[in-house]
């Protein structure tokens, strides 16, 4: 790259680009497009082009003599390669000879070290043997020279002095067993091999009779030598099932018995407590020898054992599968539960008695352990638990919008239930800890299945969802078999009202606001159970109960419009006889209105209930909002109605006129008989007196007309509709 020559600072490109191991065409021009068009690019590279031309001719003009001399020199060089051929095959083959020498001088060396190696195997072989003999010899006359009785047993004069012999006996036993095993396949081996079958059947029975009369005397100098014996000969697993069958099995035998277990839960926690009582009396001992207490000396411990783990635990396990299967039972989930947790509590506190960590842990990764865990069939409990909670929620729901109990905080039944079940999903005697991922699951697809009933219930449409189960699918809900008749219980067999009415409205609106309420204080629940099993990711927690509460908020709009549209109908049934206030006045000589019509107290009766039966129901606002758009919708029907009744009187008015000028009648169409409004200006203050109530009516009830769509235009229609029967009569 150094000789490359200079190029302008103008080019679209760096030059050093072309000198790189791994240039690319197809990328090189993508980049360049990048900054400039391809026709800058091309000129830019013809550039640079004829500048490397210009470069190279200067670079063979300055060394143009070295070119030149490069081709003089060539000349008879290859006469000159032609003599070196036959020096350089000579060299080769002298090269080859010794080559050939040396090759077998190496393979000969090669079959001497080989000898020596099988020779040096052997010899080490044989000394193996030897060792062998001599072990089996050195602990024969051991065990001779103490037992001139039997020999097959060890009878010997104090059991602290047995327990050293063995051990010495074990240290020796060792080694043999060493050489024995890479001595593997001599035929001497064979012959001596009865003899070391004999001692160690005499060594273990040897072991096993000491052990046992240690632990009964509790002498703890023979119980350390016994220990240490076995562990030399690699043998502490034999220990440990010795003491599980001679120690704790014959105990647990007599304590674990089913009787226990069908007195009920304090039976089975005095059966556990005897069951724990068995460690501090019966396993001092032991634990003190291999440092399962604080108070054991650390240079007398003997390392390797685990009686807690290895030798206990199993037989309580063995005796409680064996002794009380129906411990296990889950058909009454809540015996099961009580059951379960008093069994939990007991592993905790032999947990506790294991002495250290390690220990624990072994204890969790031993079979027995996991044998204990799987005989309890958690998912089974959780299904029965499952048709409880699930099942009392869709029963519920089958039978419609009832009301709840008296002394409930919700509305309706379905609610109240609602609510129960959430709770009991994580209350005590219903939840466990290694079942909180279905209990989870279960809270979510609750309130998923009561959103969509509410759904269902303001659509009018028959109930078909059910929550999913997660095992198999829950029996049909039991239809309804009543036939209901009025208006707030007339429903499908699904139980969902064909018709709502406004009362049950209220009470859904009610039940949805106090269950979002809520379930910040569920959220707690759940995370105080989540904490205790380690889960720390409350944000999915978070988010989840965010997703169901905006699922429940779904429900809203159409729960809205449904009052809204059945409360504007109530009043305009009877906002609409304003188009009847003409037959009353007209030809009807009756006096000048002085307060609103009876049909506005009816039309806003419905609303007026709305607030006092309700105030206590439902939040101010949720109730403020409600009539707002019941307003805005009943006033501008209203208005259309009015404006129709003014337009149709002023027609007459107009058709009374022209008559009455063509009869040339002395009588004045503005003013009647006893010179005051006439029946057509009668009407328009009786509208103007309806419309100003109204205005009254809604300040009353905590809104501004000013709020109300078209209030102030249906205000002014009728204003100028009076002020216009005020001016005639002056006129007149």
């Amino acid at each position: 790259m150094m000789n490359l020559p200079k190029a302008p600072e103008s080019l679209c490109f760096d030059k050093d680009e072309f000198m790189k191991d791994d240039f690319d065409v197809d990328h090189f021009v993508s980049e360049c497009r990048k900054q400039v068009q391809l026709e800058e690019l091309r000129e830019d590279l013809e550039r640079y082009y004829k500048l490397l031309k210009t470069a190279m001719v200067e670079l063979i003009n300055k060394d143009y003599a070295d070119f030149v001399n490069l081709s003089t020199n060539l000349v008879g060089m290859d006469k000159a390669l032609n003599q070196l051929t036959v020096p350089l095959g000579q060299l080769r083959e002298e090269v080859l000879s010794l080559r050939s020498a040396v090759n077998e001088v190496i393979e000969a060396i090669d079959n001497r070290l080989s000898k020596q190696d099988d020779i040096q195997k052997k010899k080490m072989c044989v000394l193996r043997l030897i060792q062998v003999v001599r072990s089996v010899e050195k602990i024969e006359k051991i065990l001779h020279s103490q037992n001139s009785k039997d020999e097959t047993s060890l009878e010997l004069s104090s059991p602290l002095l047995a327990g050293q012999i063995l051990e010495r006996i074990a240290t020796e036993f060792n080694q043999l067993q060493f050489h024995a095993v890479q001595s593997k396949g001599m035929p001497l081996l064979d012959k001596v091999r009865p003899r070391i079958a004999g001692i160690t059947a005499m060594l273990q029975q040897s072991l096993e009779g000491l052990l046992i009369e240690g632990l009964q005397t509790s002498n703890v100098d023979i119980v350390r030598h016994c220990l240490r014996t076995y562990a030399t000969i690699d043998k502490t697993r034999d220990a440990e099932a010795l003491v599980g069958q001679v120690l704790v099995k014959p105990y647990m035998d007599e304590v674990i018995v089913e009787e226990y277990a069908k007195s009920g839960s304090s039976g089975l926690q005095v059966m556990y407590g005897k069951v724990l009582e068995f460690v501090p009396h019966h396993c001092r001992l032991l634990r003190e020898v291999t440092g399962g207490t604080i108070s054991s000396d650390k240079a007398d411990i003997v390392p390797g054992y685990d009686f807690m783990v290895n030798s206990v635990w199993p037989e309580i396990v063995k005796g409680l599968e064996e002794r009380i299967p129906t411990l296990f039972n889950p058909g009454n989930p809540d015996a099961f539960y009580e059951k379960y947790t008093i069994s939990m509590e007991f592993v905790r506190k032999f947990e506790r008695q294991c002495g250290s960590q390690a220990s624990v842990r072994r204890l969790r990764a031993h079979s027995s352990y996991l044998s204990f865990q799987n005989k309890w069939n958690l998912p089974v409990y959780f299904q029965l638990r499952y048709k409880e909670i699930a099942g009392s929620l869709e029963n519920t729901m089958a039978d419609g919008l009832e009301e709840a109990p008296a002394g409930s905080s919700y509305r309706l039944l379905v609610s109240h239930v609602l609510w129960g079940c959430l709770l009991r999903c994580w209350e005590e005697r219903i939840y466990l800890p290694l079942l909180a991922h279905r209990f989870w699951k279960l809270t979510l697809q609750l309130f998923s299945r009561y959103s969509t009933f509410l759904a269902e219930v303001l659509n009018k449409a028959p109930s078909t969802e059910v929550i999913k189960d997660p095992v198999k699918p829950l029996p049909s809900s039991a239809s309804s078999t009543s036939s209901r008749t009025s208006q707030e219980d007339a429903g499908s067999e699904t139980g969902i009202p064909t018709a709502l009415s406004a009362k049950q409205l209220v009470y859904i609106a009610a039940d949805v606001d106090l269950l979002q309420d809520q379930i910040p204080e569920l959220a707690d629940t759940i995370k105080n159970k989540l904490e205790f099993i380690g889960f720390t990711n409350f944000q999915v927690v978070s988010d989840s109960l965010v997703d169901s509460k905006a699922s429940l908020s779904a429900c809203i709009p159409a729960l809205n419009s449904r009052v809204t549209q059945l409360l504007s109908e109530r009043c305009f049934r009877y906002l609409k006889s304003a188009s009847e206030v003409p037959r009353l006045y007209r030809r009807t000589n009756k006096e000048v209105p002085s307060r609103a019509s009876a049909y506005m107290d009816n039309a806003l009766r419905p609303l007026h209930q709305l607030q006092s039966d309700h105030k206590d129901t439902l939040k101010g606002f949720i109730i403020q909002n409600w009539l707002r758009v019941i307003l805005c919708d009943c006033t501008q029907r209203y208005y259309e109605t009015v404006s129709d009744v003014l337009s149709s009187v002023k027609k007459m008015e107009e058709s009374l006129k022209r008559l009455k000028q063509a009869r040339k009648t002395a009588t004045s169409i503005t003013t009647g008989t006893n010179g005051g409004p006439t029946d057509d200006g009668k009407i328009r203050i009786q509208l103007a007196l309806d419309v100003e109530y109204l205005g009254e009516q809604i300040q009353k009830m905590g809104l501004q007309p000013g709020d109300i769509t078209l209030f102030s235009s249906l205000l002014e229609l009728v204003q100028g509709a009076r002020d216009g029967v005020s001016s005639e009569n002056v006129v007149s």
